[in-house]
C-alpha cells in the first residue's frame, strides 16, 4: 500500500476524478501484469474509455448521475476472451490504491479505495459464477 501524503487534498471535484483516472490508466497501460488487457485484448481507446471511467467514478464518489452502463457484464464478457484472475484484480487494486494515495488523502480517497475493493470482489465472484454455470 502506498503511504498517504499529508499534503494532498481529498477527491472533491470532477477534475480530481479526471486527474486520478488519467494517472491510474497511465500506470495500467505500462504495467506488465495487466497492461496487455488494455493494449492487446480490448485496445483501450483513451477518447472512449476514459470519459466512461470518469463518469463511473464521479457517480460513485461525487453522486453525479452521468454514468450509465453495466460494468459487471463488460467484465464477464472480457473474461470470456481473456480470463481475468485474482492476480489481475490484485494488481488493478494495487495500482488504484497507489495512485489514489499518491495524489489524494481524505474521506473520499479512502472511500474510492474501499469501493474499488468491493467492486473487484464482486466482479471476481460474478466471473467465477459465470465460469461455473
Amino acid at each position: 500500500m502506498e503511504e498517504k501524503k499529508t499534503n494532498a487534498k481529498d477527491i472533491t471535484s470532477e477534475e480530481d476524478i479526471q486527474k486520478l483516472i488519467d494517472k491510474f490508466y497511465t500506470k495500467v497501460l505500462a504495467d506488465p501484469v495487466i497492461g496487455f488487457i488494455f493494449t492487446e485484448v480490448i485496445s483501450l481507446s483513451w477518447e472512449k474509455h476514459i470519459p466512461i471511467m470518469n463518469a463511473f467514478w464521479s457517480s460513485i464518489l461525487l453522486g453525479k448521475h452521468t454514468y450509465s452502463g453495466n460494468p459487471m457484464q463488460k467484465h464477464i464478457e472480457l473474461n470470456r476472451i481473456a480470463p481475468l484472475t485474482k492476480v489481475h484484480f490484485d494488481k488493478w487494486l494495487e495500482l488504484w490504491e497507489n495512485t489514489v494515495y499518491e495524489n489524494f488523502t481524505g474521506v473520499k480517497a479512502d472511500e474510492s479505495v474501499s469501493r474499488a475493493k468491493n467492486i473487484a470482489a464482486l466482479m471476481q465472484y460474478k466471473i467465477k459464477k459465470d465460469n461455473s454455470g
